[in-house]
């Protein structure tokens, strides 16, 4: 069983940054994919960045050249970098880990983006 802790969420201006952060309890975490979501309209959350075990990456086009998703096995942590932020990324945003026993979702953390 997996459990995941997410934090880094807050208020931040436009053209601020933040970093979320996903810690995850197991083992074996450099298999896994890991991945963030948020929170859409009609209570459907979509992917914002996905990081896979081989190490490629891939990103929503509305966050390409601002957000990163980066992960430090080590310490079972995947981190979204969100760089040149604006009012309509505000939401609850997920961390997410697959492996072979399932899907496992964080408690979700809030983003404000407001002047």
């Amino acid at each position: 069983q997996v459990q995941l802790v997410e934090s880094g969420g807050g208020l931040v201006r436009p053209g601020g940054s933040l970093r979320l952060s996903c810690a995850a309890s197991g083992s074996n975490f450099d298999r896994y994919t890991m991945a963030w979501y948020r929170q859409a309209p009609e209570n459907q959350r979509e992917l914002v960045a996905v990081s896979f075990a081989g190490g490629s990456t891939d990103y929503a086009d509305s966050v390409k050249g601002r957000f990163a998703i980066s992960r430090d096995n080590a310490k079972n942590t995947v981190y979204l970098q969100m760089n040149s932020l604006k009012p309509e990324d505000t939401t609850v945003y997920y961390c997410n880990v697959r492996n072979r026993d399932g899907s496992y979702w964080g408690q979700g953390t809030q983003v404000t983006v407001s002047s």
